[in-house]
C-alpha cells in the first residue's frame, strides 16, 4: 500500500505542471528581485528606445537649427542643443540604439566563441587545452581598451570593426569560465554513463557539458555587457567608432570638450545616459547571479569583469 502510494505521486513530481514551475522559477525571482526589477525595466527602456528612437525623439537628430546654437535646456529642446544647433536630446536617443547594438552583439559574439573555446579545451584537455589556452592568455595579457584599439587600428575606424574588436577582447573571460566548469563536469559520473550508452561526442557536449557551462557564462554576460559598452564608448571617443554625423555617446562627448565651459549639458546628457544604462546591467548581472546561484545573494565577490 506505502509502495502504491509513493509511486503515485513521483508522476506529479516530475510531470508537466512541475516542469513549468521549474522553469517560471528563475523569471519569477528576478521580478521580485529589487535589482533585477530595476535592470530589466531600465534595459527595456534603452532597447525600446533603440528600436523606435526614431518615432520617440522629437527632432531628427541630424537636423540643424542654427539659430539655436548651444541653446540651454529650454521646453522646445529638453537637453539644449550643440554647436551646430542638433537637438541634444533626440542624438542622445539616437545613441542609445548603437550602446545597446554594441554591448549585446560584440557580448553574444564572445560568449558563443567563448564557450566553444572553453568547452572543447576543459572537455579534451592535453595538447588540444594547452594550446587554446595559451592563445587566450596572449590576449588576456594586453589591457583590455589598448587590445581594441589595436585591433580596430588594424581592421579600421567603423561601428562593425568595433564589435568585432570587443568580441574579441572579452572571449577570453567566457573561455576561462567555460573551461573551469567542464573541467568540473567532465568527471561526471552520468557521462561516464553516457559514454557507456554509445553517445556521441559531439551530442555528449551539446547536451550534457553545455547546459552546465551556460549559468556562470549568462552571469558574466550580463556584467560584461556594461564594460563593453563603456569599451566602444572609449573607442568612440577616440574617433574608431562611428562615422559622422551619426551620433553615439563617445563622440558627442568627444566634440563637447571644447564647450564644456559654456555648454555643460553637451557633457551631463550623454553621460548620464551611459552610467544609467552601465549600472541597469551590472545591477541585472548581479540580480540573475543571485537568482542561478542563492548561495551568492548577498555577497561583495562577483566574476571577474575588470581584466
Amino acid at each position: 500500500m506505502i509502495a502504491s502510494t509513493s509511486a503515485s505521486v513521483v508522476p506529479d513530481a516530475g510531470g508537466p505542471d512541475a516542469t513549468v514551475r521549474r522553469s517560471a522559477g528563475p523569471w519569477r525571482k528576478l521580478l521580485r528581485h529589487k535589482g533585477g526589477l530595476f535592470g530589466l525595466v531600465v534595459v527595456g527602456l534603452f532597447v525600446f528606445l533603440a528600436l523606435f528612437g526614431g518615432f520617440v525623439a522629437p527632432y531628427d537628430a541630424n537636423a540643424n537649427d542654427f539659430m539655436a546654437t548651444l541653446s540651454g535646456p529650454t521646453p522646445r529642446h529638453l537637453f539644449g542643443t550643440d554647436e551646430l544647433g542638433r537637438d541634444t536630446l533626440s542624438r542622445v536617443i539616437s545613441g542609445s540604439g548603437i550602446a545597446v547594438a554594441v554591448a549585446m552583439l560584440s557580448v553574444a559574439i564572445a560568449l558563443v566563441a567563448g564557450v566553444v573555446i572553453g568547452v572543447v579545451a576543459g572537455y579534451f584537455g592535453g595538447w588540444v587545452d594547452t594550446l587554446l589556452n595559451r592563445s587566450q592568455d596572449v590576449l588576456f595579457a594586453f589591457p583590455t581598451l589598448l587590445l581594441a584599439i589595436i585591433i580596430v587600428a588594424v581592421l579600421g575606424p567603423g561601428l562593425v570593426n568595433a564589435i568585432i574588436a570587443i568580441a574579441i577582447v572579452y572571449t577570453p573571460r567566457f573561455a576561462r569560465i567555460a573551461r573551469a566548469s567542464a573541467l568540473t563536469v567532465k568527471s561526471a559520473e552520468y557521462l561516464d554513463a553516457a559514454r557507456l550508452a554509445g553517445v556521441g561526442t559531439p551530442t555528449m557536449l551539446w547536451r550534457h557539458v553545455v547546459p552546465n557551462v551556460l549559468p556562470p557564462v549568462i552571469v558574466l554576460a550580463a556584467l560584461s555587457m556594461s564594460t563593453a559598452q563603456l569599451a566602444y564608448a572609449s573607442l568612440s571617443f577616440l574617433g574608431l567608432g562611428v562615422s559622422p554625423p551619426q551620433a553615439d555617446w563617445g563622440s558627442m562627448l568627444s566634440k563637447a570638450r571644447d564647450f564644456i565651459t559654456v555648454a555643460p549639458w553637451l557633457v551631463a546628457f550623454p553621460t548620464l545616459a551611459l552610467v544609467l544604462l552601465m549600472l541597469a546591467f551590472n545591477v541585472l548581472g548581479d540580480a540573475i547571479r543571485d537568482v542561478l546561484d542563492p548561495r551568492h545573494a548577498g555577497a561583495s565577490a562577483r566574476p571577474d569583469t575588470a581584466l
